[in-house]
């Protein structure tokens, strides 16, 4: 049986870890915006965070929602799946800097960009 006290350890380490995470994407965003990309924070689920890029023609990249080890992205348009970034090889060790490096340098698939 798992006591009370095990239950609250894990939740506040989850909520550090997504408030890490959320503080992060926020990093992103803004180096993402002052290199001219229309950028901002998406929640797609409770205490989860990701990168909203505007592409053109009004589609939007998603990144990293699923919040598996690795960058990578879903191109959504009116709420449908058109495309993708496959895993970045490497970019589960990546910092904010090299993060916004890929994002800005990321060749969609699907006809985007």
């Amino acid at each position: 049986m798992v006591s009370d006290q095990a239950l609250t350890a894990d939740r506040v380490t989850s909520w550090q870890y997504s408030r890490m995470q959320a503080d992060e994407v926020e990093e992103v965003v803004a180096g993402l915006s002052e290199r001219g990309f229309i950028a901002s924070v998406h929640r797609p689920a409770l205490n989860r965070t990701c990168v909203r890029i505007v592409l053109p023609g009004g589609a939007e990249a998603l990144w990293d929602t699923d919040g598996a080890a690795g960058l990578e992205a879903q191109v959504m348009a009116d709420g449908m799946l058109v495309g993708f970034v496959p895993t970045i090889p490497g970019s589960a060790d990546f910092g904010v800097q090299q993060t916004i490096d890929a994002i800005a340098r990321a060749q969609y698939v699907g006809g985007f960009m």
